[in-house]
């Protein structure tokens, strides 16, 4: 998945991080609606921002690499009752290790070790949408025009089941 950015939906206010299939010719884009503090953590991160005491996401990679261990992946795995699960691949000293976590967390920290990030096919054949756009045309701003569409369009009852 490729990350392209984390932005603020309104009339809400509410911060939607997107991610966008890498590859078919007309590629998916996963929305995910996640917290304030964690979209402001994937964005200062993106932007390349360094604060000068290690924030959570910053101390959370410190201590992966003094424990031996780095990241190799993320993948965003299911949504349950509007609810986005994602897995750190990590690989140790003792082997490889998967952890539960939130998605938007997952992303923070990809972004700063540059792990690769990834979603299960399946999530993305119930969840993400399709961009009807044109490849030449894929523009941040037209992705997120055919996102507020699909968010005026989606109710709790498209996620029931």
């Amino acid at each position: 998945m490729e990350l392209l950015g984390v932005r603020v939906e309104l009339p809400a206010n509410t911060p939607v991080v997107m991610l966008r299939e890498v590859g078919p010719d007309r590629p998916r884009v996963l929305p995910i609606l996640i917290g304030g503090p964690e979209a402001s953590a994937i964005h200062s991160a993106l932007e390349g921002i360094v604060p000068p005491r290690p924030l959570t996401h910053d101390l959370l990679v410190v201590v992966i690499e003094a424990l031996g261990a780095s990241l190799t992946r993320v993948v965003i795995t299911e949504v349950r009752e509007h609810t986005f699960y994602a897995e750190l691949h990590l690989t140790t000293t003792a082997g490889i290790r998967t952890l539960s976590c939130r998605p938007s967390d997952a992303i923070a920290l990809a972004v700063r070790t540059e792990t690769p990030i990834f979603a299960e096919d399946s999530l993305l054949d119930e969840a993400a949408v399709e961009a009807s756009i044109e490849a030449g045309d894929v523009t941040e701003e037209a992705i997120l025009d055919e996102f507020r569409d699909f968010l005026d369009d989606i109710s709790p009852d498209d996620f029931a089941g």
